[in-house]
This record gives C-alpha cells, structure tokens and sequence, in this order.
C-alpha cells in the first residue's frame, strides 16, 4: 500500500472513530420529530440538523445512516415510532418535542438521546441536572415558562387596548403549557390584563378560541407547542386576520407566514446545534458529558403587513429591535 493511501485511512479512522470500531456496521442516528411530514418548517429544520452532520464529515447513506420518523404530535404515534427506532439500535437519537423526547426516554435508557427546541426540560422532569446530566438524555432547550410575560408585554405594546389575553396550547403536545399559565397570571396586574389559558386539540376547538377572543377584544399568545400548532397553521393564521384578533407566537415561521409578530430564539439554529452534540457523541464523547444549554438569542419580527390589515401602528420602541417583514 502506498504512504498516501495509508495515511488516508488513517485519517479516516480518526475522523470516524465509530466507523472504526465496527468496519462491518455504518453508525446511524434516528431522528423522532413531532411534527408531520408535510410540514415545510419542520423538513427545513431536519435538512438543518443533516447540512450541520455534513459540515462536520458526516454524509448520510455515505459515512453514517439516517432515519427520520414523522408521528406528528399524537402521544400513541410517538411511543410507537420511539419503539421502532430504537428497535434498530442507533448510535444516537435526535428528538424535537417534549413528547418524542419523553417517548425515546421510555423506549431506552441506553442509548444517548440528544434533544432540540424543548421548553422547560427541567420542570417537565426529563432531566435533573443541567450541568451534567445524569442520564442518557441532553441537549438544547428554547425556552421556560417566565417567557410568557415577554410575549404578553410585547403584545401589549402592540396592541396598548387590549386588556384580555388569551394562551393557546394543546396539553397533549404541550405539557409544560401549565407553567406557562401560572407564570401568565403574574404578569397580570403589571400589564393591565386578564389572562386566560385555552387547551384545544383540533382545529375546531381552536376556532372556538379564536371566536371567544374576537368577541371580547383579547389577543392571543399561542405558546411553543411540539408540532401541533403547525399542522394548524394554514387555518389559524388567516382565521386571526379574519376575525381581526392580536396574536404572538413563539417561532418566526409563522410571522414569516402571515401572523401578527413572533418572538423567540431561532430553532433551525437549535437543530444544527443539535448536530454539533450528535457528532461529538458519534466520535466517542460520554452523552453525560454534555451540559443542556438555553438558548441565547431571541429575536422580535413583525409582520408590517398583518398589522397594517389590524390597523395597527408599530411603536418605536419596537420598531427600534424588530425585524420587519412583509
């Protein structure tokens, strides 16, 4: 063998220290989203986390496998396909809700779990200890429940009549929502508003929600969600325009789809953090090792077009931090 080749397959086996312990087996990664396939943001997210594997060496079908299975937010869908993924025995799994996270979490305690966009990982009790997990679950978390009276306080200076509020959230999909409400309802006598939450599971009990609000001059929070809210989108975000109701959400998608204002971190980011972990685990570093990280950096965008329609005038104030869109 000549010294260039060696030295290739040197290099190689560095690089794929995995790859190298067990020549006759590819590693693979499992991904279990909450969300559908149909769902444009989500696939965009997952071609994220795949583009971030792939700056970092790992080309799917080439150097590792990938699976990625699309339950979409009903619990019972989740467990079964957590089953089935983890029947294959990945290297590493990848989860992007509370529900598949919890649904991988039952279906192993083996092999690491790396999760993404969660809300809350402590209070919904997947893990215990944020500097060093203690499991084989870590990852990267958007938000916790003290941002709902950041998202009442910029709703509120969008819309300074407004004096109800309402919080939109499946608890099926979303089961941290309770601790969302709780930390609302504090907010309430500093902003000026009467809060109230609103579980819906369909579409239908959503536009009920959304009629209770136009009826009485509420906006509207509809808090992170683990992919319910999207499969809804193409109903809700024209029926709030129709029925001239206020709302903020947590992910730009929708402000970028015609919602009112969004505030909240970039969670396509998230998905090529999620990466990065995914990568480290791959070449050997203990899940363990790996402490759960927040998120950062939140961004306001308003969507110029829908608050013109609503007759509304975007104050300096946010006018001065906002992306603006149309």
């Amino acid at each position: 063998m000549r010294r260039r080749e060696f030295m290739s397959l040197v290099g190689a086996a560095a690089a794929f220290p995995v790859f190298a312990r067990a020549q006759d087996r590819m590693p693979s990664v499992g991904v279990l989203t909450g969300n559908v396939a149909g769902d444009p943001g989500a696939q965009m997210r997952v071609d994220a986390f795949q583009q971030g594997l792939a700056d970092r060496g790992w080309i799917a079908n080439q150097n590792y496998r990938l699976e990625v299975r699309w339950p979409g937010p009903n619990p019972a869908r989740q467990q079964l396909e957590a089953l089935e993924l983890v029947a294959a025995a990945p290297d590493v799994l990848l989860s992007t809700s509370t529900g598949t996270t919890r649904a991988l979490r039952d279906a192993t305690s083996r092999i690491p779990i790396v999760f993404v966009g969660l809300s809350d990982p402590v209070g919904t009790g997947l893990v215990a200890n944020l500097a060093r997990p203690t499991s084989n679950l870590t990852g990267f978390s958007l938000y916790e429940h003290s941002m709902s009276g950041k998202w009442l306080s910029l709703l509120k200076d969008m819309v300074p009549g407004i004096s109800q509020a309402a919080l939109l959230f499946n608890p099926e999909s979303a089961p941290y929502a309770p601790s969302y409400v709780q930390a609302a309802h504090q907010m309430e006598g500093r902003l000026g508003l009467k809060i109230t939450g609103a579980a819906v599971r369909s579409g239908a009990e959503i536009a009920a929600a959304i009629e209770a609000a136009a009826r009485t001059g509420a906006g509207v929070v509809v808090l992170p969600d683990g992919g319910f809210f999207g499969t809804q989108s193409a109903m809700t975000i024209p029926l709030l325009a129709q029925r001239r109701v206020p709302a903020i959400f947590a992910v730009r998608f929708y402000a970028l789809n015609g919602g009112l204002m969004s505030y909240g971190a970039d969670l396509t980011q998230q998905f090529r953090d999620g990466a990065s972990y995914v990568d480290r685990i791959l070449r050997g570093v203990d899940v363990r090792t790996l402490p759960v990280q927040f998120a950062t950096r939140f961004e306001l965008v308003i969507n110029t077009k829908a608050a013109n329609a609503l007759g509304l005038t975007v104050p300096s104030r946010l006018l001065m931090e906002a992306e603006l869109i149309e």
